[in-house]
C-alpha cells in the first residue's frame, strides 16, 4: 500500500493550476503552429499569428493565456493500492484555491447557479471526476475550462435509427450554430453511448486526448478525420473571420449503451485547450 500525504497533492494541484493557465500543451501548440503555416486566407492567417504571439507572451511572462482562467476540471485516476493520508477532495480544492490566489488567476465560480450567484472568491469547488484503477499510482489532470466554449457544448438523446450519419449531422450542426462564440479554432470531443449522465463526460475526456492521437478502432478513426475535415470546410475560421482553420483536433470516445438509445455529446473548447497532469 502506497501512502501519499494530502499536502503533496495540494502542492501539485496548485502548481498545475498556474502552469496550465500560462502555457498550452505541446500537442495543441503544434496544431496551432501547423494551422498558421497552412492557412491561406489572409485574415485567418493574421489572426492565427496573433494567437501565436499571445501564447508565446503568456509563457515568457508567466501570465494567463486567456482572461477566462476557467472552471478547474480535475480528473483523478487513483490506484486501488493508494492510500491518501487526509481528505483527497479537500486536498484538491485546497490546491485550486492556492493556485488561483497565488497566480492571480480570475476566480469565476459562483456558489449557486440561479438564485444566489455570489462569487466564492477562490475558484472552488473544483469539478472533480474519479476513476479507480489498478496499481499504486495517483494521476491527476487539471484542465481549466473556459465557459465561452463550454456554453456551446451540447447533448442529444438520439435514436439508434439515426445511425452514424445522425451523429455526424449533430456534430456539424453544433459547430455551425456555435459559430464564432467559442473563440475558434476549437478542439472538439464527441462522446457516444453510455447514458444521459455519462455521455457528457465521455465527450470531455475525448476533448482532452492528445491532439495527435487517433481512435484505436479504424472505423472511428476514419470518422474523426472526416468530421475534422468537414468542420474546417464550414468556413468559420479563427475568431469567426473565415478561413480553413475552424478546428485543430476532433476525437471520439464511446461506451456501451442501452438497446433503445444512442446518447451523443459534443464538447467544445477554444484553442486555449489547457491541461496538465502529474503522477504521484
Amino acid at each position: 500500500m502506497k501512502e501519499i500525504m494530502a499536502s503533496k497533492i495540494t502542492q501539485a494541484v496548485a502548481k498545475m493550476c498556474k502552469q496550465a493557465n500560462y502555457q498550452l500543451p505541446n500537442d495543441i501548440k503544434d496544431c496551432l503552429y501547423d494551422a498558421y503555416e497552412q492557412e491561406q486566407y489572409p485574415i485567418a492567417k493574421k489572426t492565427l499569428g496573433i494567437l501565436k504571439e499571445n501564447l508565446e507572451l503568456a509563457y515568457s511572462t508567466q501570465r494567463p493565456i486567456c482572461q477566462d482562467t476557467g472552471m478547474a476540471c480535475v480528473f483523478v485516476e487513483i490506484g486501488q493500492d493508494v492510500h491518501v493520508i487526509g481528505n483527497l477532495s479537500d486536498a484538491i480544492n485546497d490546491g485550486v484555491r492556492q493556485g488561483y490566489q497565488e497566480g492571480y488567476l480570475r476566480k469565476s465560480i459562483v456558489r449557486d447557479p440561479v438564485l444566489d450567484r455570489v462569487n466564492t472568491n477562490d475558484n472552488t469547488p473544483a469539478n472533480i471526476h474519479y476513476d479507480i484503477v489498478a496499481g499504486d499510482k495517483l494521476k491527476i489532470t487539471v484542465a481549466p475550462k473556459g465557459f465561452g466554449s463550454e456554453n456551446m457544448s451540447r447533448i442529444k438523446m438520439m435514436k439508434p435509427s439515426d445511425g452514424i450519419e445522425g451523429v455526424k449531422d449533430f456534430v456539424l450542426e453544433t459547430v455551425r450554430e456555435a459559430g464564432p462564440n467559442p473563440c475558434p479554432p476549437v478542439v472538439i470531443g464527441v462522446g457516444i453511448g453510455g447514458s444521459f449522465d455519462t455521455v457528457g463526460l465521455l465527450a470531455k475526456k475525448a476533448m482532452l486526448k492528445n491532439a495527435h492521437e487517433h481512435h484505436p478502432d479504424k472505423r472511428y478513426c476514419a470518422i474523426e478525420k472526416e468530421l475534422l475535415e468537414r468542420v474546417n470546410e464550414l468556413g468559420i475560421g479563427p475568431a469567426g473571420f473565415g478561413g480553413h482553420t475552424t478546428a485543430l483536433a476532433l476525437h471520439i470516445q464511446t461506451a456501451p449503451t442501452h438497446i433503445a438509445g444512442m446518447p451523443v455529446a459534443v464538447a467544445i473548447c477554444c484553442h486555449v485547450a489547457r491541461k496538465m497532469e502529474v503522477e504521484l
